[in-house]
């Protein structure tokens, strides 16, 4: 069964794999050399989809020093139709909506075939931030121009802790035409299990049927990564710091505990009856993360009931 079906029909278990494209100032020739070996990682993980990030600057949102500096990447879409032409599953595009202006997110989605992408959308980072296409409108240009496109929504364990009602947010995206969510990375497994849990809950007096979450999980191979995860909004208990600033081994140990976090959450969606997918993030330039993220994919694959 496809990603698309498997969304459609709202049934798990999801496997995808993230990945940000370079930066706009690589070289072309590089450019295709890091997509072929993208393809290389991914073809033995037998993943359900590919996720391509689309970075906008977010230090509106935190006025904090951001501890990496922003650097602009290429369009997802485009990298995905020069370079990635031997991808052999589903690509899901982000677009960061704020970015595009409604003619050409329009363009865009009309040239999507349903049977080979997906997209999520995602808003702007802060409500003072200047937007060339609001997050809703960009829902109804989908809706307009090409409803089979399957379209996806971030969720924000963090946000419902704070504020307690992304779960609301979620029934509203999902009556927008979102038919699955992708989740900021987890960290904090009890905020992620009371968004699942208040989203079923919700779901469930309302009579409607939940939609599959997929949870984003990445490895940390050092504290100042950790510190741009937290930068970026991600709630890190403190034990979870205390143990990789201590491990003698900080990604392995982060390693470990994405995987027992997700098996956790994994049980708990089951029970609860919620349809989900992992997401694995392998954003970093270095290859020892890199290869830690394919080390965690394969682990939780054989977790999964596909």
């Amino acid at each position: 069964m496809d990603l698309q079906q498997r969304i459609s029909d709202r049934a798990g278990e999801i496997l995808l794999f993230a990945v940000t494209p370079p930066r706009v100032t690589t070289d072309p020739e590089r450019v295709q050399q890091i997509a072929e070996v993208t393809l290389e990682r991914i073809r033995p993980l037998d993943v359900d989809g590919l996720i391509l990030y689309d970075i906008d600057d977010e230090s509106d949102r935190n006025p904090e020093e951001r501890p990496f500096p922003f650097v602009r990447t290429l369009d997802p879409a485009q990298f995905l139709e020069r370079n990635l032409a031997g991808l052999d599953v589903p690509a899901v595009v982000y677009r960061a909506t704020g970015k595009y202006d409604e003619s050409t997110l329009r363009d865009w989605v009309k040239t999507q075939d349903p049977a080979k992408a997906l997209s999520v959308f995602v808003g702007a980072s802060s409500g003072e931030k200047r937007v060339a296409t609001s997050l809703r409108r960009a829902q109804e240009i989908r809706q307009e121009t090409n409803p089979d496109l399957l379209l996806g929504a971030v969720a924000i364990p963090e946000r419902h802790t704070a504020k307690g009602d992304e779960h609301l947010r979620l029934i509203a995206k999902q009556e927008a035409g979102c038919s699955y969510f992708v989740s900021q990375v987890v960290y904090d497994v009890n905020a992620a299990k009371n968004l699942v849990s208040d989203y079923r809950y919700e779901c469930e007096s309302r009579g409607l049927q939940p939609v599959p979450i997929v949870f984003t999980f990445s490895v940390c191979g050092s504290m100042k990564t950790l510190e741009f995860l937290r930068w970026l909004g991600v709630d890190v208990p403190r034990w979870i710091e205390n143990e990789l600033r201590h491990a003698t081994d900080t990604l392995d140990a982060s390693l470990e505990q994405a995987e027992a976090t997700a098996i956790e959450l994994m049980s708990f969606c089951r029970q609860l009856g919620v349809p989900f997918g992992i997401n694995i993030e392998s954003v970093s330039i270095r290859k020892v993360e890199i290869e830690a993220s394919v080390r965690l994919a394969e682990r939780l694959r054989g977790k999964l009931d596909r």
